[in-house]
């Protein structure tokens, strides 16, 4: 496992971390087999771990918490977030910090994920949806300036909505966060634009999520592909984005090297680019852990490759289906 410095924190984090989204709203989840395939990743050298009080209203973060508990000799970074209190995901342009990230809000879950984790400092807190126009709001900032200041939070950062990555240029710019997590991939390239220089010159640590675009960069879906009803998938992949998803995902077919699946070189791609300190992919399955954490290898895709995977950007923008 090859490590990266994680912003001005300067902790030293995997380069493949683990997105824990997997105990909740996803079918085929086994908690048993979940657990044995966190074990593994920390036997890899997965030490980032992206949980949230939303995964299972507290579930994954009870068993974040086991694993520090089962480790406490290796430094495994905890990073939560903070649910908006409306339960509006994403946050929605014109709405009010007020109905989603009140002070007394911040703090009640602060503790929430403090007892969940079962530790008395939480690594990475990070508000959970975001609108840049709270930037310059005072009551958020002095609530987590406090609770950094009481030792139970170190690091603070935003979780950005789909396909919105400009949505916190202003806030990063308040120097009160510390990180931000995004979703970039082969498809969504549009963090490149503004969002990642910002973060190379404010020293900001990068979280890459949704690394295979909710399944579609694995190559395994076809425009028959279905999801069972309680899976949120079920609403996500309408129509009119699973066919599209499937006809971008089959144009990268040709391109995949010898020996290669196309998940793989997917993360490849990401972690070509030295903006990205940690991707996230969910990993329910031992297997999909090994395969994943693998590829921080120190070997790099080809500069014609990545050259012919930038041509492959798709520019979208939120939709009522799109969460």
């Amino acid at each position: 496992m090859n490590y990266r410095t994680f912003g001005r924190t300067g902790w030293q984090v995997s380069e493949i971390g683990y997105g824990m989204w997997g105990l909740a709203g996803w079918t085929g989840s086994d908690k048993q087999e979940v657990l044995r395939a966190l074990e593994r990743s920390v036997e890899l050298g997965c030490n980032f771990f992206d949980t949230a009080w939303g995964y299972g209203e507290g579930v994954s973060e009870e068993i974040l918490g086991q694993l520090l508990k089962k480790f406490p000799d290796k430094k495994l970074y905890a990073a939560t977030k903070i649910p908006p209190k409306n339960r509006q995901w994403p946050s929605k342009a014109g709405s009010s910090i007020a109905d989603v990230f009140p002070a007394d809000y911040i703090v009640e879950y602060t503790e929430k994920s403090l007892k969940n984790l079962n530790v008395e400092t939480i690594d990475l807190m990070q508000f959970h949806v975001w609108e840049d126009s709270w930037a310059s709001h005072d009551e958020w900032q002095e609530v987590i300036t406090k609770l950094t200041q009481q030792g139970k939070v170190q690091a603070w950062g935003v979780s950005v909505n789909r396909w919105e990555p400009d949505n916190c240029l202003d806030t990063l710019r308040t120097g009160k966060i510390d990180a931000v997590q995004v979703i970039y991939n082969i498809f969504d390239q549009n963090p490149e634009d503004n969002l990642f220089p910002l973060c190379r010159e404010l020293n900001i640590g990068v979280i890459a999520r949704v690394p295979f675009d909710e399944g579609t960069l694995t190559g395994t879906f076809t425009k028959e592909t279905t999801f069972p009803d309680s899976d949120w998938r079920s609403t996500y992949f309408v129509p009119e984005n699973l066919n599209s998803s499937v006809e971008h995902a089959d144009a990268l077919k040709p391109l995949i090297p010898a020996g290669m699946s196309m998940a793989e070189m997917a993360l490849r791609f990401i972690l070509a680019n030295p903006d990205v300190h940690t991707t996230i992919p969910g990993m329910r399955q031992i297997r999909n852990v090994e395969a994943n954490t693998g590829v921080s290898d120190g070997r790099g895709l080809a500069p014609e490759l990545l050259h012919e995977l930038k041509g492959h950007r798709w520019d979208r923008t939120p939709t009522e289906w799109s969460q």
